[in-house]
């Protein structure tokens, strides 16, 4: 009796002490939206991808002063011949080599080796893509601390990369739950530039990142609280955490492919449905599309990759565009 009365006394201290660090500690919540300290999975060397990665080169970028990021560039299948013993000059010149190019933007937790981003790279390289996978300042290998502008940032900074690279190939982006925010972020920078990404493709995106961390479970058990809502809404504000993928979507003009699952048990489906609605009033002349999947199929929040029909959909939406 007396551990259980330990026990539940335990719990009732942590229970009213994480209001009061989210109070003292703001920043706090920055970590655990980011979870960039999470790195998994473990033991992986991320300087050698091909234990993970087949035809695939591991580089590093500079998008600031004292801040280095990792990234992988896995070729398309019909290179994978040519690729053994090559250096990373040749992969950086085989960019140019008119194939489609995709930017994977991964979302919190873990890094770029991390089992379901490998798997969605394995089925784009197959359907002919290259994919440069990055990990933001702050996860995996890469120097820093996250921020919402320094995650655009890298992201904005590999686009520009790629484009220099890679002559008049198409030149996409994958945002993936968090990564959707950074890939609209960047959208946004490049159109600001006068220019425009040939595509982007967002994979269980929310509409704002307040919205997701509001619904969140642990949440949940203190929106009862008076005035709880608004205090964790200021505190995104104050740690400039917004990542409002609605607006980006309104300002944006380029292709807009969404993926969403009915199951999703972090960022739920009615966000991507409301983005969906959100294109189609904003711009109707744009190329907007949107592909459900039934809970039965049990993709939830990170498994659309196993949608056999994967390569085939995305394929169908680039080439309405020409690509």
């Amino acid at each position: 009796m007396a551990v259980m009365k330990r026990a539940v006394s335990f719990l009732i201290a942590v229970y009213v002490s994480a209001p009061l660090v989210l109070y003292l500690l703001p920043w706090t919540l920055g970590y655990a939206i980011f979870a960039h300290l999470l790195r998994v999975p473990l033991f992986v060397d991320l300087g050698r991808p091909e234990k993970t990665l087949n035809h695939t080169c591991n580089f590093y970028l500079g998008p600031e002063d004292g801040i280095t990021v990792g990234v992988w560039h896995t070729l398309p299948a019909s290179q994978w011949g040519e690729a053994a013993g090559r250096s990373p000059e040749w992969y950086r010149e085989a960019l140019g080599d008119g194939s489609p190019v995709m930017i994977y933007l991964h979302g919190n937790v873990g890094n770029r080796a991390k089992d379901h981003r490998v798997q969605l790279v394995k089925i784009l390289s197959r359907a002919g893509f290259h994919v440069l996978s990055l990990d933001y300042r702050g996860f995996g290998d890469s120097t820093g601390q996250p921020s919402e502008s320094g995650l655009t940032t890298d992201a904005l900074y590999l686009y520009e990369w790629v484009k220099r690279h890679s002559g008049g190939s198409l030149v996409c982006m994958w945002g993936h739950s968090l990564g959707s925010g950074v890939a609209t972020n960047a959208a946004v920078k490049v159109q600001e530039r006068g220019s425009s990404l040939d595509a982007l493709i967002l994979e269980a995106p929310f509409t704002r990142i307040g919205e997701v961390v509001a619904v969140y479970p642990l949440t949940k058990l203190y929106t009862f609280l008076p005035g709880f809502e608004d205090f964790l809404w200021d505190t995104l504000e104050a740690n400039n955490l917004v990542f409002a993928n609605d607006d980006n979507v309104k300002a944006l003009t380029c292709p807009l492919l969404i993926l969403h699952a009915e199951d999703d048990d972090i960022v739920p489906y009615h966000m991507g449905q409301k983005l969906y609605q959100v294109s189609l009033r904003a711009h109707p002349e744009r190329h907007t599309e949107m592909i459900s999947y039934k809970a039965s199929h049990g993709f939830s929040h990170c498994d659309i990759y196993l949608d056999p029909n994967l390569p085939e959909s995305v394929g169908d939406f680039l080439k309405t565009l020409g690509g």
